[in-house]
């Protein structure tokens, strides 16, 4: 499965001068009073940009890149009299596409931010106050990821995972980690219920410390033995129907391509509209649709 995940970024942060950085949109006054620019102001101040900018190549040609991600960053270095910014380079180009996944950060993009403040010598206090959280949190986001193998941690990294289920995931052995997290992601579903569950299906063998009590409440072995009976099941047949998904798209794919093809035609669509309208609108129908996740949808 590892073969089919790509990366949506550059290998290797990039420093820019500020103006080579195009903003997508411009800032209002009320922007520039409110208190999160004043935040990010003296977040900058206190430990430095620690989140790089977004951009994205405008083309391989030009030397301006086209701002995604950290607008106020972008002011407020400006404001400071800075004249250059580390930035991460996107290989999406669509701008609305990444800001509808980045709404608010992933725990594990949260930790990884606070670990780089820790190792540049910036105290848990003081990022507690840059942050405005307190102290015992930044302690809990610090270790989110003690016990997590790192292929799960990539599985992982962009998700919105609630932080308590990294506990159950913890309770696993690093085989299982990976399973558990490839599971979580194809039915997005990372939720503490979820992770609860798969941890109370999983084998004995393929935990930390089998011995302990799974969950406060326990389970009997013989119904954790039916659980774990029927988690496999469900895996078994989850993958068949998307295996079987997978190949169904492939063929509707081509059978679309083929069929727009042939539509370019101008006399072939002549003759179809004049004689077979009816099949002529289902071919339209076809070369219509949009094929995303593995599930047909028509547009």
């Amino acid at each position: 499965m590892s073969d089919d995940v790509t990366s949506g970024f550059e290998g290797e942060t990039i420093e820019l001068d500020l103006d080579q950085i195009v903003p997508l949109k411009m800032l209002s006054k009320s922007n520039f009073e409110s208190r999160k620019f004043k935040q990010i102001i003296s977040s900058i101040k206190e430990v430095g940009i620690i989140e790089p900018l977004v951009v994205s190549r405008q083309s391989s040609k030009s030397k301006r890149y086209m701002l995604l991600d950290g607008h106020m960053r972008l002011e407020a270095l400006k404001q400071m009299g800075e004249t250059s910014a580390v930035c991460l380079v996107s290989t999406d180009d669509e701008a609305f596409t990444y800001n509808k996944y980045i709404s608010r950060k992933a725990p594990i993009q949260e930790h990884k931010m606070i670990q780089t403040m820790v190792k540049n010598g910036v105290s848990e206090a003081k990022i507690a106050r840059t942050l405005n959280i307190n102290v015992k949190s930044i302690i809990q986001k610090r270790s989110l990821l003690d016990g997590i193998c790192p292929e799960a941690i990539d599985l992982l990294k962009d998700k919105m995972v609630a932080t308590i289920a990294f506990r159950y995931l913890k309770k696993m052995k690093p085989a299982r980690q990976i399973e558990c997290a490839m599971l979580m992601v194809d039915m997005n579903d990372f939720t503490v219920r979820y992770a609860q569950a798969l941890l109370e299906s999983s084998k004995d063998d393929e935990l930390t410390d089998p011995i302990k009590p799974k969950v406060k409440r326990g389970l009997s072995s013989e119904k954790r033995a039916r659980m774990q009976e029927e988690m496999d099941k469900l895996a078994r047949e989850y993958k068949l129907i998307k295996d079987d998904r997978g190949q169904k798209n492939l063929v509707l794919q081509f059978t679309k391509n083929y069929l727009a093809r042939l539509l370019d035609n101008a006399r072939v669509e002549r003759f179809l509209r004049q004689h077979y309208p009816d099949i002529l609108e289902e071919f339209q129908k076809i070369t219509d649709m949009t094929l995303k996740g593995g599930d047909p949808k028509s547009s």
